[in-house]
């Protein structure tokens, strides 16, 4: 029998990750101010807001160089109020809500105990509780771009002085269907997210565990969520920059998402859906591990021990002697 620590309730799963999520955003922000100034290059559109499209290097490293030279901390962590807004409603629903989610799926599917069946279910439930949540913190996450992607240096873009008045001026020009500005692909993007990453994290740390390279601890979740994180961004990258190009265009820019899609791919080829992968990989990855580790010890803090067997959301059947804590769910 192994130590392993109570159930934790939904309320404490939903501030735990909030929590952790808002510490790892303070972590990588400007990886993901980074990528987003990037993803935007290119985008020349009345009313977008727009980098200097001259003077902007191409690569992380000169980026983040660029953006602290010409912007300093404030371009660095431009958007980062709602970017915390956001953890704090997208995060905590997600992870709050998965294990009844999957406990749903499990109960009412009945697809058995086999490994395929407990993968399915995991994907399914990663899938349906990202796009939930990204439903309820969709405004939040066009606030955070548009505030990511305005440069503080350029001329005539428009300004967002704070979130608050981005919110309002969001609402008074585009109206309310402006707040929830390309919620079909960042749907897509969050759900192809959470999938990946669960599925990615839970086979590499089985994987490790198993063949004896890492024990259960910090370094196999270090290696594990870094992966995760690389997966992720492969897949999610392509619908990550159509996204971003969606939600910081100007009104009636493109006719939809497919159009914007379209131009994406006339002006830059397949690679064109790969700007900014390095600092989108950067900041998931090293999110992951942020994130998930911070989760974990904060879960300590609210959980007393038991002398159980554990059963986390990250655990099939085959896979319980070598987990001695649960490790419920990614970002």
């Amino acid at each position: 029998m192994s130590d392993s620590r109570r159930e934790p309730s939904v309320i404490e799963k939903m501030f735990s990750a909030g929590s952790a999520a808002c510490i790892a955003d303070l972590c990588t922000f400007p990886f993901d101010v980074a990528k987003v100034r990037l993803q935007i290059l290119g985008e020349n559109k009345v009313g977008a807001v727009t980098v200097n499209q001259a003077a902007m290097p191409r690569g992380l490293l000169g980026t983040l160089f660029f953006l602290y030279r010409t912007e300093g901390m404030k371009g660095l962590y431009g958007g980062i109020v709602p970017g915390l807004q956001r953890q704090c409603v997208f995060a905590s629903i997600r992870i709050g809500i998965y294990d009844s989610i999957k406990h749903f799926y499990s109960t009412n599917l009945n697809l058995g105990d086999s490994a395929s069946s407990v993968m399915f279910v995991r994907i399914l439930s990663g899938i349906t509780s990202g796009a939930i949540a990204i439903s309820f913190a969709q405004p939040t996450d066009v606030v955070k771009v548009r505030m990511q992607a305005q440069s503080r240096s350029s001329v005539g873009s428009p300004k967002y002085t704070s979130s608050i008045q981005a919110y309002r001026t969001i609402y008074r020009t585009e109206g309310i269907n402006g707040l929830w500005k390309g919620l079909m692909p960042n749907m897509a993007r969050n759900a192809t997210v959470n999938a990946a990453e669960l599925v990615c994290y839970d086979t590499i740390k089985d994987l490790l565990i198993r063949n004896n390279v890492l024990n259960d601890g910090l370094c196999c979740h270090f290696t594990s969520a870094f992966s995760a994180g690389f997966v992720a961004t492969l897949v999610a990258s392509p619908i990550d920059v159509v996204k971003t190009r969606f939600m910081n265009s100007a009104v009636n820019t493109y006719t939809g998402v497919m159009q914007c899609a379209k131009c994406l791919f006339v002006e830059g080829g397949f690679l064109g859906f790969y700007k900014g992968f390095t600092p989108s990989f950067m900041r998931l990855g090293t999110w992951n591990i942020c994130m998930f580790v911070t989760y974990e010890q904060l879960k300590k803090l609210m959980t007393k021990e038991e002398t159980k067997e554990p059963r986390g959301v990250l655990q099939s059947s085959q896979r319980i002697v070598h987990i001695s804590h649960k490790t419920e769910v990614l970002k």
